[in-house]
């Protein structure tokens, strides 16, 4: 009985002692680095750190509005400015319009978004990636299009509401009349300056995410038309066309990107390529044709003609002509791309297609030649063996 007991509580030391052991090893790989540790300020420092400290740097921005020194220049970076009350007879009701001072608010939103990419890249993307095991070229279009899709779907929506909440869509005359459209909404004002932070985060994105040097071009171009497109809208006080054609623009950008997510998960998903195509012709085609309305027919009747600088009145000729050239040519430039893709698609199908006729012909030519097997035997063509039969003895 002792000889048991003795053996029982051995027993249990060695397995409480394993368990501790497996517990000690757990807490050294819980409390292990994963990622390399690289030296203060250096170049790989930055870019893996950078969402911390810009973090950092909007931490001092908050905290200097508890103090009354600093709290009038905290909330130039925060809240937008140029503010003016007006009474209605629903109440007091604040307008907005633009200047110099909102480089502040954009700088803050340029730190705000920095983080948010960073936080769906660490938390949405790589868990999905690593559960796809994708290869280096399309883990960085998968990246690319995850960050762009979450982008597009979050500004159509925020677009949509602004567009029903102002009345945009159910009158399409609001769109021209009463310009210039100086007093805009909050909504309006911080929705543009958000919009102008996420584009302008785009630069250095592409240094913190270590984007080939083949695709910098591409990605400058891109993010070069909607910076142009979209201060030219908020500084020549067209707000109003301006967040119709944003909001065409993205739904056709975020088919897109959808599109190629699901292809990426699982490569016989193409039929939404082809859905996507045609809303993308049928988007420039209502670009093109609202534009022209708003900007070449619209405007042309407004009572108010003129160009100042203190009321905020662009309305010649020229500019309208200028505005039109610009918007007309970007739709060009974009419906030219998509044809050359699907042309070089066509033609990559059709080399498909001749090869694999090719290469039937050649398995039909080798099958004349050699003749097929049958049932373990080898016949030609014609059914008969090639092994002459032999004759039986009599």
């Amino acid at each position: 009985m002792l000889v048991k007991l003795e053996s029982k509580t051995f027993l249990k030391s060695t397995s409480q002692f394993r368990f501790l052991i497996s517990v000690k090893n757990a807490t050294k790989m819980a409390f292990r680095r994963r990622n390399k540790s690289y030296p203060f300020f250096s170049q790989e420092f930055l870019i893996q750190n950078h969402a911390d400290i810009v973090f950092c740097l909007v931490v001092l921005i908050l905290i200097g509005l508890m103090f009354e020194v600093t709290s009038k220049t905290a909330f130039q970076f925060i809240l937008p400015q140029y503010n003016t009350s007006i009474q209605t007879p629903d109440g007091e009701v604040s307008f907005y319009h633009y200047g110099w001072r909102d480089c502040f608010a954009i700088i803050f939103y340029i730190f705000i978004t920095l983080i948010l990419h960073a936080v769906v890249q660490e938390y949405i993307l790589d868990k999905i990636n690593r559960r796809l095991h994708l290869s280096k070229s399309k883990h960085t279009k998968f990246n690319e299009s995850g960050q762009l899709s979450v982008f597009h779907l979050v500004s159509s929506l925020w677009c949509l509401y602004i567009l029903i909440t102002e009345g945009y869509i159910s009158d399409l005359t609001s769109l021209w009349e009463n310009y210039p459209h100086i007093q805009l909404r909050f909504q309006v004002k911080f929705f543009y300056l958000c919009q102008l932070a996420y584009w302008l985060h785009a630069v250095p994105e592409l240094y913190f995410q270590k984007v080939r040097k083949e695709e910098v071009p591409r990605q400058l171009l891109i993010i070069g038309l909607y910076l142009l497109h979209i201060s030219a809208a908020y500084l020549l006080n067209l707000t109003r066309l301006g967040l119709v054609l944003l909001f065409l623009q993205y739904i056709s950008e975020l088919g897109f990107h959808v599109a190629k997510l699901f292809y990426f998960t699982d490569e016989s998903h193409c039929k939404l390529f082809n859905i996507w195509a045609v809303a993308f012709i049928l988007t420039r085609l209502f670009i093109l044709t609202l534009s022209v309305l708003v900007v070449g027919f619209g405007l042309a009747r407004v009572e108010v003609q003129g160009f100042s600088l203190e009321t905020g009145n662009f309305n010649t000729l020229l500019i309208r002509m200028v505005v039109l050239l610009v918007v007309c040519f970007t739709q060009a430039w974009l419906l030219w791309k998509f044809i050359h893709f699907q042309l070089r698609r066509w033609r990559e199908y059709c080399q498909e297609q001749a090869a694999r006729k090719r290469a039937k012909q050649q398995v039909k030519a080798i099958k004349r030649e050699t003749g097929y097997h049958e049932n373990g035997v080898v016949k030609l063509e014609n059914g008969t063996s090639p092994r002459p039969k032999k004759m039986k003895s009599p």
